[in-house]
């Protein structure tokens, strides 16, 4: 900076070392790699909603199963691996260091593709916690925290042995980031082990809806967003060879963005049975987030100015560009949603989809492709193999962003306006659910199509990328000069912020203050005044054989495609029964609102139906729904009921406060086979021969039992 007067000579005291470029690469390709498959995943489950049949009637290849692989990946493989890359490349630059220690970059590397690889295979087994985005079960939670902590420890480190005096933008965002990160995982992970791959969450219903929602909005804030601008304020003023914009600006949308987001998270719960005053905070958080978002988009776009000509020529930058502006375009439209008579309409719906892939396929997917085309031909000491196949890729992954958030953007607003359509008369106009499924039906096929455009253009961009690797020689140890960080180092500046920027722990623990506000006056009122949480006496808990049922919901991922929240619209009530009590949920652990209805409500499903339609609903569904887009689960029928666990999950339960007997662990395998058989034999009389032991028992057993603890006339 040009203020800056130093009070020593250091011309000679120049030191020469050299990044560590490996790590860099490895991380690279980890995210090429990632990528790929996120996308090919999610190419494939939006053509199974299309093609039910696409499961083949095998419990692994189900929707709810497959989802949570494409959504982890997509988060944490493919975005994730990119934060490390740019990460490990930009912090050693601005630092003027080479990275702490080699072993912990490489622990690091390994440690999250073990992550992975843990992901992608516990989640077609069934074996999740039944939340979004963050559905590993405990010990892969346990790992996350300890690469975690690795991570952190290097960069850290590194930070402070820096020959930079003063930590540049980008380096604020990834101390936020690890900070925000650590405290959101750590908290929202909190559960009780059952056994090894068998966990329930402390938190129950709407408690564990908040912190789950304050966990997965800010895992959007500060996995997806916040890094990536770290990313942003470093890779496009480097692309563009341009300084940044405004060093003012960037210090108001740092500290107000950090602050701000972590507030909003109970946007994702508006209309539901989480108290009014947390609901109220997260709407007006979120219309905040418009000026620190925008001020950040701005800065960025504006860094541009005077190089706006390359942009048509240069790739980089159309990539860039674009991605800035769907951050803009995304962080408009989420605080948008978050009103509460937009949500009303778009909760539930594809609109959400649509939105979230704004931030994904444009803001993280795009920004991810600029840097991979800036970076590859720095590592290999070449140029860019293809500037044409480039350019041809940005425009095939831009159509295929518009085909897909324009198909979404029509079938949210189509359900929602279907769900709430009334007769003349008075009545519901859709009454059944399904009409309102087959007539976007159309806008789904579109999405895969557009999809599959997206996914083709990042296959474009790997063959264009191993062709520039093959020409070019990678430099794993690149020579760099600089001079030691000086102790007796002085400086006058009238900037208050810059005594900030050289003092990483005090700035650590600044972070952490602004980021521990929001959460802990949102979280900490709902666990410990009980006034928030009535409960109702009618409430029971689940029994053995209707809690095995329960956990078998969320084994098949049921809740990504079914809510269980009527909120107090007529349309709502009209449709499936009472609205949702907050003590109805009392007992549920973890909760199982949803996000997203491709089917009804499930709430107040039991008694609605027989036994024997459940049955054959879960054998079959279009025998029972003709043109319905749910998978088969044939295996449910023939699988057997375990009670080995049983009695442990009893005794958990108990000691998260749910009131069972004491010592009706003992007893509880007997109560559920006892249950299981008059289910079974409920079955007999509706002409269905069954044995008493098998799954679709207790899946029936809990379906039958859902909002039937309160009576409403």
């Amino acid at each position: 900076m040009t203020d800056n007067h130093t009070s020593f000579d250091s011309s000679s005291q120049i030191e020469t070392f050299f990044y560590d470029n490996s790590i860099v690469k490895m991380f690279l390709y980890a995210t090429v790699f990632w990528g790929a498959l996120a996308f090919t995943f999610g190419v494939w489950i939006a053509f199974a909603l299309y093609f039910p049949e696409l499961s083949f009637n095998q419990a692994i290849l189900t929707f709810g199963r497959l989802r949570p692989i494409h959504t982890n990946a997509a988060i944490f493989a493919f975005v994730g691996n990119g934060i490390f890359m740019g990460v490990y490349h930009s912090l050693q630059r601005l630092c003027k260091t080479r990275m702490f220690n080699d072993i912990l970059s490489r622990i690091h590397f390994w440690g999250w593709q073990l992550i992975i690889l843990s992901a992608a295979v516990t989640f077609p087994l069934g074996i999740t916690t039944g939340k979004e985005y963050a559905e590993l079960e405990w010990p892969i939670d346990i790992l996350i925290t300890l690469i975690w902590v690795v991570f952190g420890l290097n960069m850290f480190m590194t930070i402070i042995k820096r020959r930079e005096r003063h930590m540049y933008v980008a380096i604020w965002f990834y101390i936020a980031s690890w900070v925000a990160i650590a405290m959101l995982h750590i908290v929202n992970s909190i559960e009780i082990p059952v056994t090894l791959l068998k966990s329930y969450p402390v938190y129950a219903g709407v408690q564990d809806a908040l912190v789950q929602w304050w966990y997965g909005h800010n895992a959007v804030a500060f996995f997806l967003t916040t890094p990536y601008l770290g990313l942003m304020y470093y890779f496009l003023p480097k692309a563009a060879n341009r300084p940044v914009y405004s060093y003012k600006l960037s210090i108001l949308h740092f500290w107000s963005l950090i602050f701000i987001y972590i507030w909003a998270g109970p946007h994702h719960l508006l209309y539901t049975a989480l108290p009014d005053w947390a609901q109220s905070l997260g709407t007006a958080f979120s219309v905040m987030l418009i000026a620190p978002s925008w001020g950040g988009m701005l800065n960025g776009l504006l860094t541009l100015r005077g190089a706006w000509d390359r942009v048509r020529e240069d790739p980089v930058l159309k990539f860039l560009v674009v991605a800035v502006t769907a951050y803009g375009m995304a962080t408009l439209e989420g605080p948008t949603l978050a009103i509460k008579s937009v949500n009303a309409l778009s909760h539930y719906t594809d609109w959400t989809i649509s939105h979230v892939h704004v931030g994904v396929l444009g803001w993280n997917g795009f920004l991810t492709f600029g840097i991979l085309y800036w970076l590859v031909p720095k590592l290999w000491n070449t140029k860019l193999w293809s500037t044409k196949l480039a350019n041809a890729h940005f425009w095939i992954g831009f159509l295929g962003i518009l085909t897909y958030v324009i198909s979404m953007y029509i079938a949210g607003v189509t359900q929602g306006l279907m769900w709430k359509q009334f007769t003349a008369e008075g009545t519901l106009q859709y009454f059944n659910f399904l009409e309102t499924v087959t007539q976007i039906l159309p806008m789904y096929l579109i999405r895969a199509i557009g999809g599959s455009i997206y996914l083709t253009g990042a296959l474009l961009m790997v063959v264009n990328l191993w062709m520039t690797i093959r020409q070019g020689s990678f430099v794993k140890n690149e020579e760099a000069q600089g001079v030691p960080l000086q102790p007796n180092y002085t400086e006058k500046s009238n900037r208050k912020h810059r005594w900030l920027e050289r003092k990483p722990v005090p700035f650590l623990i600044a972070s952490f203050i602004a980021l521990f506000i929001g959460g802990a006056i949102e979280i900490i009122p709902l666990i410990l005044i009980k006034s928030n949480v009535p409960t109702i006496s009618s409430v029971k808990p689940y029994t053995p054989l209707e809690l095995y049922g329960r956990d078998m919901y969320v084994r098949e991922g049921c809740y990504t495609c079914h809510s269980q929240m009527i909120r107090p619209f007529r349309s709502e009530t009209e449709r499936y029964g009472e609205y949702s009590k907050v003590g109805e949920f009392v007992y549920d652990h973890p909760f199982q609102w949803g996000s997203k209805r491709t089917g009804p409500d499930l709430h107040r499903v039991g008694g609605k139906y027989p036994n024997a339609w459940h049955y054959r609903h879960m054998n079959d569904p279009r025998e029972i729904s003709p043109g319905s887009i749910m998978p088969a689960y044939p295996h449910m029928l023939t699988n057997k009921i375990d009670t080995s666990n049983i009695a442990k999950k009893i005794s958990v339960m108990y000691s998260l406060g749910v009131p069972y007997p004491i010592d009706y662990q003992n007893s509880a395998a007997t109560d559920l086979m006892t249950q299981a058989k008059q289910i079974a034999d409920q079955l007999k009389a509706e002409g269905i021969n069954t044995p008493y032991d098998v799954e679709i028992i207790a899946l029936i057993a809990y379906l039958q039992r859902l909002g039937t603890d309160i009576k409403v006339k």
